[in-house]
């Protein structure tokens, strides 16, 4: 962009040694870039840069912790979040969280930041990814116009420019449902007051795309054409499901007029008919999705209902997706008696599983998975496709790991700026499992979920300050409010300046 690059590589520390038993020597190799002549290459950067990364790193681990007796689970959980945050960089539009992958780097898109990874920052508590997520949303914010053109799928060369080769991909169904998970979640009522037009500008654009059956159009899907999706995909109607209920949701939380709020859940209601009626279908002799009108092999993506609590078809969905035809020994196969495997609609069906109430089996492949992932012969975190880019380790599909198991396993759902549905599924062989300092909803809190006979008890703590402690069945739901979260303690006038 800015004319030619000077790369240096320099190693240091690099000669013949000669040391005894349980000594050591230091090296390093060092990678520095300019876009002038003025850089330096003295110094101590490496040391710099891993002072750095273990700081980096003891924070990540000091958040969102998993304990479960399934020590597999905690340590690929573990990972997953090191490879979620750590791929934000400072760009001229300001922190960019990219994909990675030795491809994609100072650009954000509509399902990699906006749907995947961006709901899961507010749990982890880590600032730069929430500023980075912010950021994200407001890129595509820039982009809202009156005639309700697409938004661009992806911003890229540090928010200088577009990349929208696939055309209108279901984007803002994605950013829709994307952002107000986020703003839910980050309890923060200024953030909300942020993204709430470009909420209601992304809904508004996939009402306008509803086709005569009612449901939402697009040229491709996130699979941009790869596989056929027709002229409306199951994918993008589900996001958009999703989406109208979190902005009802958001809307409360914000003091929106509850008149304009019952017309989104008037249209989710009628949405969720239509995705039955246009969607459903028996394929491949289960009664579950046609991933689009003409579809008739099984595809990964008929698990994105479970995901979005549309249930009507979980016991036919869930046996299509651990079927032969569509389960490989790399997880879900995107078409049945296909090779090629997405890694991200692998991680929406578990923990769809796990929401429908089918633990057992959820775990079991849970588990097998992440054996797979973190101890198989691609390691150590979720990747991106197969053969496609060779198994990158993109990003934010470890992002989507973990919310298997805040979205999944644990069941949180937000529901407000300060509250949640919390529907824990304990498995069967667990004495308990617990969330150890979860940031979300202005608190930082626990969760800890333990087998009491027939019944699990499940306690929600702020430090030593109880928030509910309840004997339930598991996959029951409990209601989680904190009552002295930042927008309870606010003056709502002077934060709500933007009804509708």
């Amino acid at each position: 962009m800015n004319g030619p690059y000077r790369i240096y590589i320099q190693l240091r520390g690099d000669g013949f040694y000669t040391i005894e038993k349980g000594d050591s020597v230091v090296f390093s190799l060092v990678f520095m870039g300019w876009s002038d002549d003025n850089g330096s290459t003295g110094g101590d950067e490496a040391d710099g840069e891993l002072r750095l990364r273990n700081k980096y790193l003891q924070e990540i681990r000091s958040k969102l912790v998993l304990e479960t007796p399934d020590t597999l689970l905690n340590t690929a959980f573990a990972f997953a979040k090191i490879r979620a945050a750590e791929s934000i960089f400072e760009t001229k539009g300001g922190p960019m969280h990219g994909p990675g992958g030795e491809a994609y780097y100072a650009a954000i898109w509509a399902n990699d930041q906006a749907e995947y990874v961006g709901p899961f920052f507010p749990f982890l508590g880590y600032d730069y990814g929430n500023e980075a997520s912010l950021n994200a949303y407001l890129h595509f914010a820039r982009f809202m116009n009156d005639a309700y053109d697409p938004i661009p799928s992806s911003i890229i060369a540090e928010g200088t420019d577009i990349w929208n080769g696939a055309g209108d991909r279901g984007d803002a169904a994605m950013i829709a449902y994307g952002a107000a998970r986020y703003a839910l979640a980050s309890g923060d009522p200024v953030q909300a007051e942020k993204l709430w037009p470009l909420i209601k500008w992304c809904l508004e654009y996939c009402r306008r795309h509803l086709n005569s059956d009612g449901v939402v159009t697009s040229d491709t899907d996130e699979l941009e054409g790869r596989f056929p999706a027709g002229t409306a995909n199951l994918c993008t109607s589900s996001l958009y499901y999703d989406a109208l209920q979190s902005a009802v949701y958001l809307g409360q939380a914000t003091g929106r007029d509850r008149k304009y709020l019952r017309v989104y859940t008037q249209q989710a209601e009628k949405l969720k008919r239509s995705i039955e009626k246009y969607f459903g279908a028996t394929i491949g002799g289960f009664e579950t999705y046609k991933y689009y009108k003409e579809n008739d092999t099984l595809r990964s993506w008929i698990c994105i209902p479970l995901t979005m609590g549309i249930m009507d078809r979980k016991a036919g969905t869930v046996d299509a997706l651990f079927s032969p035809q569509l389960w490989t020994e790399d997880g879900l196969a995107t078409i049945s008696g296909g090779k090629t495997f997405w890694d991200r609609s692998t991680l929406y069906a578990l923990r769809g599983v796990f929401a429908a109430g089918e633990t057992e089996k959820a775990l079991e492949f849970l588990h097998y998975y992440s054996n797979r992932r973190l101890l198989g012969d691609h390691v150590p975190y979720p990747v991106e496709a197969y053969p496609e880019g060779s198994q990158r380790h993109l990003s934010a599909e470890s992002g989507l790991y973990c919310r298997v198991f805040t979205e999944g396993l644990f069941g949180i759902r937000p529901t407000g700026l300060c509250s949640f549905d919390l529907t824990p599924q304990l498995p069967a062989g667990w004495p308990s499992m617990s969330l150890r300092r979860i940031h979300a909803f202005d608190s930082v809190f626990d969760i800890s979920v333990e087998r009491e006979g027939e019944k699990i008890k499940v306690t929600v703590s702020s430090g030593k300050k109880i928030i509910s402690n309840k004997f339930i069945m598991s996959g029951e739901t409990i209601p989680v409010v904190f009552d002295d979260c930042m927008f309870r303690r606010s003056n709502t006038e002077e934060i709500i300046i933007g009804k509708q």
